[in-house]
């Protein structure tokens, strides 16, 4: 197993994270999506030094991230919402003026 290769791969989609939080900064559900990317990268990062190593602790971690993601993204949800019904939308622009 080659892990360079793959350790290529989780650099790209960090990358590609990174960048998509950069450029996108209007849709908050859209800015959710690359940090998921991100997520994943860690994931595969995790899996690939697991296997290298010849250590089950990367491979614990990695059944770990998808419980924190799925909390995030019900946390991050519940959020979008309450701020819709309270403001009627859900641009970036607006969500600045949340106080408290």
């Amino acid at each position: 197993m080659d892990p360079i290769k793959y350790f290529t791969f989780s650099m790209i989609l960090s990358i590609l994270g990174i960048r998509g939080i950069l450029l996108n900064r209007r849709n908050i559900p859209i800015m959710s999506m690359p940090i998921e990317s991100m997520l994943l990268a860690v994931n595969s990062n995790f899996l690939v030094f697991s296997v290298s190593s010849d250590d089950m602790m990367g491979q614990s971690f990695a059944s770990l991230v998808p419980t924190v993601a799925a909390a995030e993204s019900a946390i991050g949800l519940a959020i979008i919402v309450m701020t819709f019904r309270v403001r009627g939308t859900i641009a970036v622009e607006f969500i600045n003026s949340i106080q408290g």
